[in-house]
């Protein structure tokens, strides 16, 4: 009974504890744990939303039936994540008013060219990185450059890294892939923008 009781308890225990930690984590940027919270939500839910950019209909034709030939309509484009994109650039905004701008930059700098090697075309997914790979590169170039506001220069550099490395400058891999609509910031990379938010700051909270 107490076994069943503990296994049911687990997950909750589970999400207390990322609360809780994630919270933390937000404060040595400098956010109360109120906007913490309501960022953390805001960014999940906001992963579902899409916000086109640009969009048109391309007309494909394939063959059916022996001979005969249908016209397919596919629709194409670029859109932007509100939760893997827009929330954490004006985050990111926000944080780089409050921090020396050239570690900074060169942190960001290093993490474009990680993702942008590191990331792949994936065929019915679009654009993918390993989830890993931003928080741990961020959590790592933000102690060696800014190690008195690592916590910042991580998120910065993750978020900014990520986008610009994994995303913005591989669209053409994407679109070769015959993904529709192309999601900047979309399900791809949006697990590695998450975890910047949360791992790479964790990281740098208790070694920076």
């Amino acid at each position: 009974m107490a076994l069943s009781l503990f296994v049911l308890a687990l997950p909750l225990l589970f999400v207390f504890v990322f609360l809780n930690a994630t919270t933390f984590s937000f404060e040595k940027l400098g956010i109360s744990p109120q906007a913490a919270l309501l960022i953390l939500i805001f960014t999940l839910f906001g992963s579902l939303i899409n916000i086109p950019l640009t969009k048109r209909t391309v007309e494909q034709t394939t063959m059916t039936f022996g001979w005969f030939r249908v016209p397919v309509r596919r629709e194409s484009g670029l859109a932007i994540n509100l939760g893997g994109a827009v929330i954490p650039i004006a985050l990111s905004c926000y944080l780089l008013f409050k921090v020396p701008l050239w570690p900074v930059l060169t942190a960001t700098f290093l993490m474009i060219l990680i993702c942008k090697f590191l990331t792949r075309p994936v065929p019915g997914r679009g654009l993918a990185i390993p989830m890993f790979i931003p928080p741990i590169f961020a959590a790592l170039l933000a102690i060696l450059f800014a190690r008195e506001f690592a916590a910042p220069c991580a998120y910065i550099s993750g978020v900014l890294g990520t986008l610009i490395g994994g995303d913005l400058l591989n669209l053409g891999k994407a679109r070769r892939l015959g993904v529709g609509i192309v999601s900047i910031g979309g399900a791809g990379v949006f697990d590695g923008i998450f975890l910047v938010g949360v791992v790479s700051v964790i990281l740098t909270a208790f070694f920076g």
